[in-house]
């Protein structure tokens, strides 16, 4: 596998992805010259025992206390101890695998002020397999993510604890294990390490990689329920959606139009019957708009991989700099930490990812009731009605999960609640807004694999009973897939396993690569 080459300037959501997924990782030689100038000007700083804001000053309420020379390092040590208050259960392995990455990427655009040894620490870590023990809870967004980072920067220097080889150990010892050796932090490492909005934007991305899939596979249960449900296509007519042109909407209603291409279980022109519920009708419109929100989120992502977001940033001057003589220094604090950018985008995302899986549930509902599809399907899509209960529950669980992601859906953003004795007086809560968002795109991949199970089980019966045979050209993938793991049921059986087993092959983005590959074969 080829190493992902990060310089701080070209880093994207599907990179944070692969590194996640165990891609090595090694530093642009050619970022090293801006590295090493911010380096320099924090030293030339000490030395002249400049006023420079966590650098030869205390942190927070704590600015105006000036730190002499010969304390900066036990300055940015004490900093990483007491900001390390993290908790709650811990953040899987690749969420810490994108938050170390993200920190490198930031810190190689060189206005951070640490050492290379500093990035390349960051990366040998990811290279290695040591990923720190970082807990979920306590960050406020702004400054940063302080205490979830302030967990990374203890295994840098040998505190802390970290896995290595799936077991948890100190951090000195995981180091050891793994060849490495900590290091000591000096004037403005710590800072730099812990400042900045890497848990949000390392676990959005992967967030918005998942959404993308799922947003995707949404499409294919959708169209899948319209087959079992002998529904229309009409309404994805290509002239309907010209007429009101927003981009994505345009862009689901082909998705629908390829994937039930020449199916037998759509129904034809009907006086009686001309037009289906919302929740089929109005995929493109609903399904697109969610999209939207995943595209605009993708868009801050992006951005944010790429930026600068510790404080103070190092700005050096050069000879063609206008504003500054060559090698003047200019030490800016200023909020590109705050996280507003990303809990916006992500309370954004949440909230059409719920929608996501209300359109599913009520899809799912309509499946399993024979008085809302006409008698079309069985009721509870059981053929033993009274003795069997079918699929009954299965409702249930999607019902819960459309009910709890309501709740989570509330932004995140919209709060905030002063902190550091009121001088940090607003705060972005971004880092809960991710931690919704994930949680909403966990259930919403489960609502959708509900629904997949249960339009497959429809489809069956109409084959059955109205002895249709042909799928449209992208739903016979997905339901090829979709019976190589759970077969027909012709009696009650426990569902849990059926619905983790078609869960995983959402999640694993399976459905949706079966399809595309069902398309690109057609």
């Amino acid at each position: 596998m080829d190493p992902l080459v990060i310089s701080g300037k070209n880093l994207r959501v599907d990179d944070v992805a692969a590194a996640a997924g165990g891609c090595p990782v090694r530093l642009d030689p050619a970022a090293l010259p801006a590295i090493e100038r911010s380096r320099a000007a924090v030293e030339r700083l000490v030395a002249e025992g400049r006023i420079a804001y966590g650098i030869t000053t205390g942190f927070g309420r704590f600015k105006d206390r000036i730190i002499s020379p010969d304390q900066t390092k036990q300055l940015q040590l004490n900093l990483v101890r007491s900001h390390a208050v993290g908790v709650g259960p811990p953040l899987d392995e690749r969420a810490v695998r994108a938050m170390l990455l993200v920190r490198a990427n930031t810190l190689a655009m060189g206005y951070s002020g640490v050492r290379p040894l500093v990035v390349q620490s960051l990366i040998d870590l990811l290279n290695a397999g040591v990923h720190p023990r970082v807990p979920a809870q306590g960050s406020l967004g702004a400054s940063g993510d302080l205490a979830p980072l302030a967990h990374v920067a203890q295994v840098l220097i040998g505190e802390g604890q970290a896995t290595y080889g799936g077991e948890l150990l100190d951090g000195r010892t995981a180091l050891a294990r793994a060849g490495l050796k900590p290091i000591v932090l000096e004037a403005k490492e710590g800072l730099a390490l812990l400042n900045g909005t890497s848990f949000m934007v390392g676990l959005g991305a992967l967030l918005v990689r998942r959404a993308v899939n799922l947003a995707m596979t949404a499409d294919i249960a959708a169209a899948l329920s319209l087959e079992a449900l002998c529904g229309t296509d009409r309404a994805y007519d290509a002239r309907v959606h010209a007429v009101r042109p927003h981009p994505r909407q345009i862009d689901c209603a082909a998705f629908m139009r390829k994937l039930v291409a020449g199916s037998e279980f759509l129904r034809t022109d009907d006086p009686n019957n001309v037009q289906d519920a919302y929740t089929l009708r109005c995929v493109p419109q609903v399904h697109g708009a969610v999209r939207d929100a995943i595209a605009y989120s993708q868009w801050v992502i992006n951005i944010e991989l790429n930026s600068a977001n510790d404080n103070p940033l190092i700005f050096v001057g050069d000879a063609s700099d206008e504003t500054a003589g060559d090698g003047a220094i200019d030490v800016v604090s200023a909020g590109n930490f705050h996280g507003e950018p990303i809990a916006i985008a992500m309370d954004y995302m949440k909230l059409a990812l719920t929608e996501l899986g209300n359109m599913s549930e009520r899809r799912v509902a309509r499946l399993v009731d024979a008085d809302s599809n006409g008698g079309v399907l069985p009721m509870f899509l059981t053929e033993h009605g009274g003795l069997d209960s079918g699929m009954m529950m299965a409702q249930y669980t999607a019902a819960a999960l459309a009910s709890e992601n309501k709740v989570l859906a509330h932004p995140a953003s919209a709060d905030s609640i002063p902190s550091s004795a009121n001088v940090e007086d607003h705060v972005s809560m971004g880092a809960a807004a991710v931690r919704h968002t994930e949680a909403v795109l966990d259930h919403v991949e489960t609502i959708v694999a509900i629904e997949l199970l249960a339009a497959a089980q429809g489809v069956d019966f109409r084959r059955r009973e109205a002895g249709v045979q042909r799928l449209g050209e992208g739903t016979a993938a997905a339901y090829g897939l979709i019976r190589e793991r759970v077969p027909f049921l012709s009696g009650d059986a426990a569902l849990a396993p059926h619905i983790e087993s078609v869960r995983q092959l959402v999640a694993s983005a399976a459905v949706k690569r079966a399809v595309e590959d069902g398309l690109g074969a057609a």
